[in-house]
């Protein structure tokens, strides 16, 4: 163990050979500057933003401080490089972006850059000294993790005691990851009857760098890619972070920024099957995508949303540290043939500190569009009379539907229809309920959102959407009455299910058609995007918000989602996910009900479904499991520390390990769709064969019929003669 003491990084000590000629060449770099056209683009972001934004605001003094802690954040997102004497050198401009942007100017974040490129080369001299002065690995401290809103340091000796720490917990991190490796290849060695014997070109032959020389090849690596940032990748985060000032979902796209948007929004791309967004200088995985490679891997280790990818390996080759790699390069490097293996080092949803990661590997496919399709299950129920009775399970992963096309066409392919043929299916079999399930569905189609609606509500609106100066009500298509669902429903959501998925279970649910089951709230994006070009290709686009969702009831979705009826949390409960986490997202807001009549009334069932799920749960041993492997993510994500102290930190590891023993046990046994929230599908079957007994298990109205006393009533408020 090293037990060497830290005596500061401004002792002068060797550095490696690759620092000194960085340092060497630090005199003549040349400092990206602004292109002649970036002004007018500027100019033109200034004119469209208060204009087309769905906020109307004017860019001013507001906007200009949001936007100037974004940029700022865009380079140092935790706080960690610049001092408090370059923020105050900083301040100047605080209130005077939105002037400057006006004007075309856009020289201050080149500014910006050309200081923190100074302290980044400062900063990995620091990490090479510290690395070879060695750390007390029994001295009882701890590092705070979670910067995001703690203070720059206010001088170089409370930067390099952050430093330190920092430091020394990605030490710890690769230590004791080495000896769990090393432990569990002993363990697989023990267990193999016939171990194979490595050759000199298996995995043994291969160079293993010691963590001395990981940590340093990571902040070379990051030195490196600030050093050959060039001048439209600090525009690109300059003017994004005035755009994101408006709210999140906003941006700034470089023509490269276009180009990697747009072959995100092309599926038929190899790759793993997952959209990723840049976050803390790491990929993180915002949706994995119906139908892809990631989706289609059932293991505890696969990827999940929330997810940070660190590294990546191709085939059996050496793992390649991704850390502040561009976004662009990144996926570039995810991405590749059909057919070959690609190796992810992560870093879990589940433990955000970094105190774990796993590896995930994953054979590139194209993301295969009938596995994105509607599935739909048979499911036999014992209900309270002790008789069995059958339920349907519909699935649907993304509401997805051809654009181009027409229902005749070959080719052709909708959610709705596809549903609606499995709903028949149901209808012959005579089942007594019906699941469906958006659990991880992000959306998709808005016209087949609202055409699913018509498989369960014959007529009425299914959704308002408000534009920057009016509001569109948008109702059930006529549909064929052979397409129908009458008997009781459950809709199942989680913190991934968001927009258009948003929208089916709002309208079900304010039409009194249908119990919501799941987490707490649904992920709340509640905002519609367009790209809006800017004139020649060099000039780029900008994606803007311009339209946001509104329930029936006239409440949005933004931020708060869509709250379920009976809570039965997943895992994504306690992590940092969904709209309300995200800084400067838009607020909740309300408009006036649309007119409509729910036509059945479930909430009256609402008190006896509860009592009933709650006094089952309590006698379930696996759900018990389950809730703690709840608590410990929510635990894990809240926590702002971790200790250094070699023996505290193994000590937290082995409870990470043993919390994915139980997630684990989870997949196995009777899981039906492969999925950690399975222990919900059960429940929530248990919950629909009690509505089916408590509702009498009849047909349900799918409209009014006609009642035009009901519709008058609506209309004027107060009772008729």
């Amino acid at each position: 163990m090293i037990r060497l003491s830290f005596s500061g990084c401004k002792r002068r000590l060797r550095v490696f050979a690759v620092l000194a000629l960085s340092c060497a060449a630090a005199e003549t770099w040349a400092q990206p500057l602004p292109q002649a056209h970036y002004g007018d683009v500027a100019k033109k972001i200034a004119r469209l933003l208060p204009d087309k934004h769905l906020l109307q605001a004017d860019l001013n003094d507001v906007i200009s401080a949001k936007a100037w802690t974004n940029i700022l954040i865009s380079f140092d997102f935790d706080r960690s490089y610049f001092l408090q004497s370059d923020i105050e050198s900083f301040s100047r401009m605080r209130l005077n972006i939105d002037d400057a942007v006006k004007k075309g100017d856009v020289s201050f974040p080149y500014e910006v850059y050309r200081v923190f490129r100074e302290r980044i080369e400062e900063r990995y001299q620091c990490v090479t000294n510290l690395l070879e002065i060695g750390f007390s690995m029994d001295k009882d401290e701890s590092y705070v993790w979670k910067r995001k809103d703690a203070p720059w340091p206010k001088n170089r000796n409370e930067q390099d005691e952050l430093w330190r720490k920092r430091v020394k917990n990605e030490y710890l991190v690769q230590v004791i990851g080495r000896e769990l490796d090393m432990a569990d290849a002993t363990n697989k060695t023990d267990a193999a009857q016939e171990p194979e014997a490595e050759d000199d070109d298996g995995p043994a032959a291969k160079p293993v760098l010691t963590p001395e020389e990981n940590i340093t090849k990571r902040y070379r690596q990051l030195m490196i890619v600030v050093q050959d940032m060039d001048e439209e990748a600090i525009l690109q985060r300059y003017l994004s972070a005035v755009a994101t000032a408006y709210d999140p979902h906003s941006e700034y796209m470089s023509p490269m920024r276009k180009e990697d948007f747009d072959i995100d929004m092309n599926l038929s791309l190899c790759g793993i099957g997952a959209q990723l967004r840049s976050e803390d200088g790491m990929a993180l995985i915002m949706e994995v995508i119906a139908g892809g490679p990631a989706a289609r891997d059932m293991r505890p280790i696969r990827l999940v949303k929330g997810d940070k990818i660190i590294g990546v390996a191709q085939g059996d080759g050496p793992v390649e540290d991704i850390v502040h790699l561009p976004l662009n390069k990144a996926v570039r490097k995810i991405r590749g043939e059909k057919g070959t293996k690609v190796v992810l080092s992560v870093i879990p949803a589940a433990d955000p500190s970094g105190t774990t990661t796993k590896t995930v590997d994953l054979i590139r496919d194209e993301v295969r569009l009938e596995e994105q399709a509607a599935t739909g299950t048979v499911e036999r129920v014992t209900m309270p009379d002790g008789n069995s009775r059958k339920m349907g399970v519909v699935r649907l992963p993304t509401f997805y539907g051809t654009m181009d096309k027409r229902p005749s066409q070959e080719g052709f392919r909708s959610a709705t229809m596809d549903v609606a043929k499995l709903l028949a299916s149901f209808n012959s079999e005579n089942v007594a309920g019906l699941i469906l399930d958006l659990r991880n569905n992000g959306g998709g189609s808005l016209r087949e959102a609202i055409s699913l609606v018509g498989l369960f509500v014959r007529s009425g609106p299914v959704v308002q959407v408000r534009e920057t100066r009016k509001i569109v009500v948008l109702p059930v298509p006529n549909m064929d009455p052979a397409a129908a669902f009458r008997k009781p429903m459950v809709v199942l959501i989680n913190r991934a299910s968001a927009s258009a998925s948003e929208i089916v279970a709002a309208a079900l649910h304010d039409y009194g058609r249908a119990v919501l089951v799941g987490d707490s709230q649904s992920h709340g994006k509640g905002t519609v995007q367009t790209v809006l070009p800017l004139g020649a290709a060099k000039y780029g686009s900008l994606k803007i918000t311009t339209a946001s969702f509104y329930r029936i009831n006239g409440a949005s979705t933004q931020r708060k989602g869509i709250g379920a009826d009976i809570v039965i949390p997943s895992t994504l409960e306690g992590l940092d996910i969904g709209e309300d986490k995200l800084p400067g997202s838009l607020p909740w807001t309300q408009v006036e009900e649309a007119l409509y009549i729910p036509v059945s009334d479930v909430d009256k069932f609402l008190p006896a479904l509860k009592e009933k799920s709650a006094s089952r749960l309590a006698e379930n041993e696996r759900y018990k499991r389950y809730c703690a492997l709840v608590r410990h993510v929510k635990e894990v994500s809240a926590k702002q520390e971790v200790p250094l102290e070699i023996n505290a930190r193994r000590a937290l590891i082995k409870a990470e390990s043993e919390m994915r023993k139980i997630d684990g046990d989870n997949l196995e046994g009777d899981r039906k769709n492969g999925t950690e929230d399975d222990v919900v599908l059960d429940e929530a079957l248990n919950i629909l064969a009690d509505l089916v007994d408590v509702s009498g298990g009849g047909d349900l109205p799918m409209e009014t019929e006609g009642d035009l006393r009901t519709r008058m009533m609506r209309i004027f408020g107060r009772d008729l003669p």
